[in-house]
């Protein structure tokens, strides 16, 4: 069975060079940023929104704490020494098996962790495969976005498959390469700051 927060909010989870914590009113700004964007949002599976439906979608993910059983997690991605928005990154959890997604990696320009991103997804994988113990999470990219295999590796993520016209945006069906990690084998290679997201230790619960 899944271990989950008895208020399902995510601790905050800190890598070696950022963190991750949940959304908070004030960063409305920097989210309605990235979703009415047209670079940020070109290789994300919606299209871009104006600025009532970025409203409504930030809404919504300040909800998500709130939610029985909770299935999404959309956090915020900030320096290690700055409580600044600077991107999210998300994880969907499927509804059967003990599967989920990761999603919505976006950072904005001039970001000080650009280039890291992939940590974002390992310390969100970590607490998928430990405090929700979930076994098998996977993520995709357009298969026109060169700049990301590099990123999926660099997460722990295998290639798994192509899925032909999984969505559409732009007015085009789009491609999307898979990749997957395995609770098990990804625990082999996790860092000692994962570990410890991985083995709920005391000192990243919320107080």
């Amino acid at each position: 069975m899944n271990r989950v927060h008895r208020d399902n909010r995510v601790p905050e989870l800190r890598g070696d060079r950022l963190r991750l914590r949940e959304l908070r009113v004030d960063d409305h700004g920097a989210f309605r940023r990235i979703l009415t964007h047209r670079v940020l949002t070109r290789y994300l599976g919606i299209d871009r929104m104006d600025p009532a439906q970025a409203h409504d979608a930030f809404a919504q993910a300040l909800a998500q704490p709130f939610a029985r059983p909770r299935r999404k997690y959309t956090l915020a991605v900030c320096a290690l020494d700055d409580d600044t928005m600077l991107g999210t990154m998300g994880l969907l959890v499927e509804e059967y098996g003990s599967n989920a997604m990761l999603t919505s990696l976006v950072l904005l320009p001039g970001a000080p962790v650009r280039g890291h991103g992939h940590e974002a997804g390992r310390l969100l994988m970590a607490y998928g495969f430990g405090v929700l113990g979930l076994h098998r999470i996977w993520a995709g990219h357009r298969t026109d976005h060169h700049h990301m295999p590099p990123v999926m590796r660099a997460a722990g993520l295998r290639p798994e498959a192509t899925l032909r016209q999984l969505f559409r945006t732009q007015g085009c069906w789009h491609d999307v390469d898979t990749y997957t990690a395995l609770a098990p084998e990804w625990k082999r290679q996790a860092s000692p700051a994962e570990l410890a997201i991985l083995d709920g230790s005391p000192s990243l619960l919320p107080t």
